[in-house]
């Protein structure tokens, strides 16, 4: 749900409801990974991997990368921070593995950005291999729209939710009401450059009610999909952020009465008693193309599990 064109968003839309968070370290979370239904992965680097263990976890991200072990699904790997002394080793070893895209913690302005792109070009990444920019400071909210702009091979703004809440000296509160500000910097810039945004993670495994409603509150606030750190929030995290049967088949029947009227020489369309716009018709075809790309995917993913 890209924030270009609807037509451009048409043809680029990637579903990424639901992106999990796998810690490279543990090959067993690793191999489970293969059955579990996220539309896209992330073999963590970072926050899941103890110091003396990240130079096997970065071996065994890009192996599993290397040998294609999720199938079609999209996959990625977080490599340790540009101020760390990992940062340099890990997107060498990303960029010759090629993953889907490398997510990059604590990037706060474009000159950050450029980096990444620099050091994966010098490494020969493949096109193929995007940017995923988390942000998650202060500094970070402010230059969003530079962050967003400032490579053609940044694909995803990722929110950290905790770092940032961490840093403004907030509290974890239902509807968080404190973040809300920096989300919606980020929402814009995302938006207005036509980039993917996801939603930070939500910290209590046990509270599925919780975790839903903010599901509800990262959609209905324009997020594409959640970034998440238990399998067990796959499933509901999928159904919150597709589009529902009732918006399908309602888009469905704008299509219709729109085509109807132009082919009649009208330049008005009504449906259920309501005047249809341009605007309007284009968010029913972004909402079609949004439900075709997930059922595809789906149809994908049971396919491979299929065959295992």
């Amino acid at each position: 749900m890209s924030g270009t064109p609807a037509g451009a968003a048409a043809l680029a839309y990637r579903p990424r409801r639901s992106v999990l968070y796998m810690p490279a370290a543990n090959e067993r979370a690793l191999e489970k990974a293969r059955g579990i239904p996220a539309d896209a992965l992330i073999l963590d680097l970072e926050d899941a991997v103890a110091p003396d263990a990240k130079e096997a976890a970065r071996e065994r991200a890009c192996a599993k990368v290397a040998d294609q072990a999720y199938g079609g699904r999209e996959v990625t790997i977080r490599v340790n921070g540009l101020d760390t002394r990992w940062h340099t080793d890990d997107l060498r070893a990303v960029a010759a593995a090629g993953p889907d895209g490398v997510v990059v913690p604590k990037i706060s302005s474009a000159q950050d950005v450029h980096a990444v792109e620099k050091s994966l070009e010098a490494a020969g990444a493949p096109d193929r291999t995007r940017i995923w920019a988390m942000v998650e400071t202060p500094v970070a909210m402010l230059h969003a729209e530079e962050i967003a702009r400032a490579s053609q091979r940044l694909a995803v703004l990722v929110m950290g939710t905790n770092d940032l809440a961490n840093e403004l000296h907030a509290e974890h509160v239902p509807g968080r009401a404190p973040l809300l500000p920096g989300l919606g910097l980020c929402l814009l810039a995302a938006r207005a450059v036509g980039v993917t945004i996801l939603d930070g993670v939500f910290n209590d495994i046990r509270d599925l009610d919780g975790f839903e409603a903010e599901c509800l509150q990262g959609r209905q606030l324009g997020f594409d999909g959640k970034t998440l750190i238990h399998p067990g929030q796959v499933e509901p995290c999928n159904r919150a952020f597709a589009p529902a049967q009732a918006q399908v088949e309602e888009s469905k029947d704008i299509l219709a009465a729109w085509e109807e009227a132009l082919a009649s020489g009208h330049g008005v369309a009504t449906v259920n008693g309501r005047m249809i716009e341009n605007l309007h018709v284009n968010n029913a075809r972004r909402i079609l193309a949004v439900s075709e790309a997930i059922a595809a995917l789906d149809r994908e993913a049971a396919a491979g599990t299929a065959g295992q």
